[in-house]
């Protein structure tokens, strides 16, 4: 299965952005650990801070299953939430935080609505979750 892993914005400093909510493992290091527990479905990765280069990636209809971790614009990015209704695939919707023990802010998520399933929580654990929701 050709399972693409989406970041928003801020993801790309992790392993260095406030490890006390995010841990200490960068995404380039979880991802090749992704890789090789999975080694039979081809995973790709795609981070930006730009809500529309997120769209146009999610656009390219180039995958069979999606994992998206918006990050900040979890709680008001209306437009990928339109984005996310019109993908007709398997889609994951992933915090490494607990939303729910955050900033009021952070507990709604205006893109859940257009996801099959939200992990929270789970630290980095929660990509690998996501792979194994998978079938």
């Amino acid at each position: 299965m050709k399972i693409l892993i989406v970041n928003g914005p801020n993801l790309n400093l992790l392993g260095t952005r406030e490890p006390e909510i995010y841990g200490n493992i960068s995404m380039e290091t979880c991802f090749t650990e992704l890789k090789n527990e999975f080694p039979a479905h081809e995973l790709d990765y795609y981070q930006s801070n730009t809500e529309g280069e997120i769209i146009n990636r999610l656009q390219r209809d180039d995958f069979e299953a999606l994992i998206i971790n918006p990050g900040a614009y979890t709680h008001y990015s209306y437009a990928i939430a339109d984005c996310l209704k019109n993908i007709r695939k398997p889609k994951t919707e992933v915090h490494i935080s607990n939303i729910y023990k955050r900033e009021e802010f952070r507990q709604k998520s205006v893109t859940a609505a257009n996801c099959d399933a939200v992990l929270s929580g789970f630290g980095m654990d929660g990509y690998r979750l996501a792979i194994l929701s998978l079938k």
